[in-house]
């Protein structure tokens, strides 16, 4: 049986601030999907997730994003485990980084690394190699940075390797 996703936080409705993401991901365990878009970005993030759990948990995960609008410019992560504050890495290799630019590309774990997800109180990274991050955010939600890493072989995800957020959005299961 499925489950709805549900909008655990967004930007325009809970601030910008990671220490408020991390609050709203509380009593969270499942997946989460962070969807960003960033001040080159033309049109709004879809808030029409209505996706089943097992689309996403099983190996055939990316049909599912190709189905979402292709006019959309939006980049981001899934994480196989709820976001929240960490010392080191954790997550599983389900996890994944992805962008629509202006096409779907997904990039999976590559099985050279175990960086996934680490949390923070100043920044949020998912993906690593040599000191860069598949996918950084900081602590005010505001800058964000992308470079290729060997945790997914990823592109950069966004148009630039620096960018600033315009809008961020946090699906879990509900």
């Amino acid at each position: 049986m499925g489950h709805p996703w549900s909008l655990a936080f967004c930007t325009s409705r809970d601030g910008f601030s990671l220490r408020s993401l991390y609050r709203q991901m509380e009593g969270h365990s499942g997946p989460v999907l962070l969807v960003l878009r960033d001040q080159d970005g033309q049109t709004p993030i879809s808030r029409t997730f209505h996706l089943k759990a097992t689309e996403l948990t099983s190996s055939r995960w990316s049909p599912f994003l190709s189905r979402m609008p292709l006019t959309v410019e939006m980049f981001g992560a899934f994480s196989s485990s709820a976001i929240r504050l960490s010392k080191g890495f954790y997550g599983t290799g389900e996890t994944f980084l992805f962008s629509f630019s202006p096409q779907l590309k997904v990039f999976k774990w590559t099985g050279s690394n175990s960086f996934f997800v680490k949390g923070d109180l100043d920044s949020l990274m998912m993906g690593s190699s040599s000191g860069q991050f598949g996918l950084w955010l900081d602590g005010d939600l505001y800058h964000g940075g992308s470079h290729p890493c060997a945790t997914f072989n990823n592109e950069v995800l966004a148009r630039q390797e620096q960018f600033c957020i315009k809008e961020l959005e946090a699906w879990v299961l509900s």
